[in-house]
């Protein structure tokens, strides 16, 4: 049997490699066939690291030819977002700046901990500037195209990853979410993603955005693959100091626990407003499929939203001040802009912000006292056309680049864990997404609703056809 055509999940491409019915080489192969057929076209990659995955895939190979144990990704390519360190090249962020930077000295912990799991890294991949994105769109390497119709967003920032999965590329992938950018990648290319709890997992070396909010975490097209990634790369870290002194949970082994006994609602108030009809019918789709008839609010998420943003843009800024100050005219004016405007926020209100965070982080815990799981859309819309500036929603004219996190935003404000999940309507060529947002530090309660949801067929992940 040749695997060079197959577009497997990770899960299978392992089971695959330990039974010896396929080599490790030969999914690294057919992987950096599809790079090569469809990424010109899609823009997911910015490094394709051929020599190197080729050399772990003979590692994998030869050590199954001496009986060795395999890892649970043995074989699996994956790609990761190019703020993450690779060893040997600069690390970009998205930037034309960083291109100037030494080369990475070491990997960063996530890829490592795949690596370690068998799983074969073949790229770095495109993302907004300095993670400051919600469209997938960059100015300098053009933007990630959204594989299901190539004139639409990807969303992003974590856009690279999210057409890298939804084209079939590679099976798994590595993205951030600072505000959204890995909810709305996952929602307008029809994928599945995991934000998991703030503090949860390393970010050492990784290039910051916004250091009280930045999470890791991984894409696939399966929650068994996203549940194997998310488990392979647990684990303490002393060079991440934000890391959370809490054990590992793993997943995998509870994803078929289904959904009984779990009390699950949907959010009304402000997540159920500003939004294409769309947005608001995946959740009640989800949410019937789940027997939840509840609807529950988050108070003053408007304000959470808004709170947020103010954070964002000050340690935004603060952290590009240098850049600013000698190299202005080498971003994207677009992030440009917005990071000189959080320079010039008054301090007043970044403290009345945080102070609110605390409140609001209360009041959300007293939330989930009464219920394991609530619900909510990823985005507002599907997915814009690229180089869409403006939208309708709810009869007001609202600008595309801010307002694709509206409600995504308001939950990386306390770091909560959240599942998103595609839903597909007959008709319609293109996805939008559902979160699934849990307490801190439950991604198995996420995973385990995502799986039930994916089992029954209400969600799924099907790779774009080639264009």
């Amino acid at each position: 049997m040749t695997f060079a055509s197959e577009d497997l999940p990770a899960a299978e491409i392992a089971a695959a490699v330990k039974s010896g019915e396929a080599s490790a080489r030969e999914f690294v192969n057919a992987a950096l066939a599809r790079i090569e057929a469809r990424n010109s076209a899609l823009g997911a990659f910015t490094d394709v690291t051929a020599t190197r995955a080729l050399a772990k895939a003979d590692a994998i190979d030869s050590a199954r030819a001496k009986g060795e144990a395999l890892g649970p990704l043995a074989g699996a390519p994956f790609a990761a977002k190019n703020l993450f360190d690779i060893a040997g090249l600069p690390t970009r962020a998205g930037s034309k700046i960083n291109r100037d930077l030494p080369p990475a000295g070491a990997d960063a912990t996530l890829v490592q901990r795949l690596e370690a799991a068998g799983a074969i890294l073949v790229g770095g991949l495109n993302m907004g500037e300095y993670a400051y994105d919600f469209t997938g769109e960059n100015a300098h390497d053009g933007p990630s195209r959204n594989p299901h119709d190539v004139n639409h967003m990807s969303g992003g920032s974590s856009g690279g990853s999210g057409t890298a999965i939804a084209s079939g590329m590679v099976p798994l992938a590595l993205g951030s979410d600072t505000n959204g950018s890995i909810r709305v990648p996952s929602s307008l290319c029809g994928i599945f993603g995991l934000k998991p709890t703030y503090g949860r997992l390393s970010r050492a070396r990784t290039f910051p955005f916004v250091a009280s909010f930045d999470h890791l975490g991984p894409f696939a097209r399966s929650v068994r693959d996203l549940a194997l990634a998310y488990d392979a790369m647990l684990g303490p870290d002393a060079d991440d100091p934000a890391l959370a002194d809490v054990a590992p949970n793993p997943v995998s082994a509870s994803l078929e626990q289904g959904v009984g006994g779990l009390r699950i609602a949907a959010l009304g108030g402000y997540f159920a407003r500003t939004g294409e009809p769309a947005a608001f019918e995946a959740v009640a789709r989800v949410a019937r499929a789940l027997g939840a008839a509840r609807v529950v609010d988050l108070p003053q998420a408007e304000r959470a939203r808004a709170s947020g943003y103010l954070i964002t843009m000050a340690e935004g800024a603060a952290l590009h001040l240098d850049r600013l100050r000698t190299r202005a005219a080498d971003f994207d004016p677009d992030v440009r802009d917005r990071l000189i405007a959080g320079a010039m926020l008054p301090a007043a209100w970044i403290v009345k912000a945080q102070k609110f965070r605390s409140w609001f982080r209360h009041q959300v815990a007293e939330v989930f006292k009464g219920v394991d799981i609530v619900l909510a859309p990823a985005t507002p819309c599907r997915a814009p056309l690229l180089g869409q500036r403006t939208m309708m929603l709810d009869g007001q004219e609202m600008l595309v680049r801010p307002n694709l996190g509206l409600f995504t935003q308001p939950i990386s404000f306390i770091g909560l864990p959240v599942a998103t999940v595609p839903v597909w309507t007959d008709g319609e060529k293109l996805p939008i997404g559902v979160q699934i947002i849990a307490a801190p530090w439950r991604e198995d309660l996420v995973l385990r609703v995502a799986r039930a949801l994916e089992a029954q067929g209400i969600v799924s992940a099907p790779i774009a056809k080639a264009r």
